[in-house]
């Protein structure tokens, strides 16, 4: 037990709350899998009693519920237009999943689901997915276009249109790296110094005056890493309004 207080890594291992097993394969209810369900009810639960009124002078929870959807929709006007508000509800659910999974994330004993590379790959799957086949379903073959830049001398096409290829299939990668890593490498170093305050406060009143540096450094980290969530849904949701502008306009 005293090697899991300031193991920074126990913190992400899955665990299996109710075994399931069909047909040879594990479906197990996993704590990442409770602590999804618990984001999609917070995120749920926050947006419709805080808007449950409609009062014409918003209070302050339904100020912050306003303010997320015009936040978002401001976003998704200015990368793709009028035209992309057609995705409102995709990008609006997408930043409040990240957002709230992030939060959870930082209280203690909770587990962080957009530390694995799983879910953040998932999400990013799923946007590509939308936008190749709306591209498809928009544009037919046009889309492809977006392969193609205006104005690129034809003998460097074939090397332009390649790396645009690469470009586009990095995408998913990219998008679900970004997420994961930031939201590893913050839990395990707030870890860390907080397993210094710990090991250091054991070793008596010396140990105690020594803790006072790292756990000033733990509660930095603690408003960074609340900044860092913050920041990485707005990076996340932005990335998915600028992939979703290719599909509706595929053009250079």
């Amino acid at each position: 037990m005293a090697a899991d207080k300031v193991d920074p890594i126990h913190q992400f291992h899955i665990v299996k709350l109710i075994p399931i097993n069909i047909g040879g394969y594990d479906l197990s209810f996993t704590n990442s899998a409770l602590f999804m369900v618990a984001t999609v009810a917070v995120a749920s639960a926050f947006l419709y009693l805080t808007t449950a009124s409609r009062s014409l002078v918003p209070g302050r929870l339904q100020s912050v519920s306003e303010m997320a959807y015009e936040f978002v929709s401001n976003m998704l006007r200015d990368a793709a237009g009028t035209q992309g508000l057609k995705f409102f509800p995709f990008v609006f659910s997408l930043f409040m999943f990240v957002l709230v999974a992030n939060l959870l994330g930082l209280f203690p004993y909770f587990f962080t689901v957009t530390s694995h590379i799983i879910v953040t790959f998932g999400l990013a799957a799923l946007v590509i997915g939308t936008v190749v086949v709306y591209g498809f379903m928009k544009h037919g073959l046009g889309f492809l276009k977006l392969f193609v830049p205006h104005g690129v001398p034809v003998f460097l096409l074939p090397l332009v249109v390649l790396i645009e290829v690469i470009s586009f299939v990095s995408r998913p990668v990219s998008l679900s790296v970004r997420l994961f890593a930031n939201m590893l490498a913050g839990h395990i170093t707030l870890k860390v110094f907080s397993g210094f305050v710990v090991s250091l406060s054991a070793l008596g009143a010396v140990g105690v005056a020594g803790s006072v540096l790292p756990l000033a450094m733990a509660v930095a980290l603690t408003a960074l890493e609340l900044l860092v969530a913050f920041l990485q849904a707005y990076v996340f949701a932005v990335l998915t309004c600028m992939y979703l502008n290719d599909a509706l306009h595929p053009g250079h």
